[in-house]
């Protein structure tokens, strides 16, 4: 699953990794964006320009916007089919760029906070659904959600699921205005590669979205030997 992720880069680097014609409003650097806040995506309704919406989905015909409290992440295995993701699978797909995520290892009862980054890019993105929502006051709520699939053997250890995240020379066909045929979007639900992932150990600090700053990406060894000083 992925439940925090960073993006620490500068917005030149973000527009120039997905060609953006526009790219205002971004709050950076970010390195504990948690579920519920505001985050960066790319739509494929405007794929040249950074648009900011709520992280956990709310379904279009949802009666309560907590639903999305629930909808941070979608199964790639069942978002075309589920209820909850159908209809955004079809016709409102996005990229969510980052540059890193969270996930805790479970050993016993103790979680242990690691964090993942791609080894051969600075900024990559995941793969999301977007969908909008009608408050009462005739205002709509924009939301979005990442899908995930089974963990690949690097990330195995960690957790039983990771991000999926789709490479630059898929952008186009996950951003395409059109329903996607199944041979076109099930291989890039396998992403990323085990050799295309690195990971470290973290401060527990990031268990808390109040604290966010660069020491929680550090390695562990390092935040402990600047706090001796």
């Amino acid at each position: 699953m992925c439940g925090r992720f960073t993006l620490t880069v500068d917005p030149d680097s973000i527009q120039l990794a997905f060609k953006l014609a526009s790219i205002e409003g971004c709050d950076l650097p970010r390195y504990n964006i948690a579920p519920s806040q505001r985050v960066a995506v790319i739509t494929d309704r405007d794929p040249q320009s950074l648009s900011f919406m709520k992280w956990g989905l709310v379904p279009s015909w949802a009666k309560d916007p907590k639903i999305g409290y629930r909808m941070i992440n979608a199964r790639s295995e069942t978002a075309a089919e589920k209820p909850s993701f159908r209809a955004a699978f079809k016709r409102r797909r996005c990229l969510i760029p980052a540059d890193g995520y969270y996930e805790w290892r479970k050993q016993g009862n103790k979680k242990t906070p690691m964090y993942i980054q791609h080894a051969d890019r600075e900024v990559f993105a995941f793969a999301g659904l977007w969908e909008s929502w009608k408050q009462p006051d005739e205002t709509w709520l924009h939301t979005c959600t990442i899908l995930t699939t089974e963990a690949n053997e690097k990330i195995r250890p960690i957790h039983h699921r990771m991000a999926v995240i789709i490479e630059p020379q898929d952008y186009q066909l996950w951003l395409a205005p059109r329903e996607l045929k199944p041979p076109e979007w099930q291989p890039l639900m396998f992403g990323p590669r085990p050799e295309q992932l690195t990971f470290h150990e973290v401060s527990t600090r990031v268990n808390s979205p109040a604290n966010d700053d660069p020491t929680l990406v550090l390695p562990l060894e390092s935040t402990s030997q600047q706090s001796l000083f």
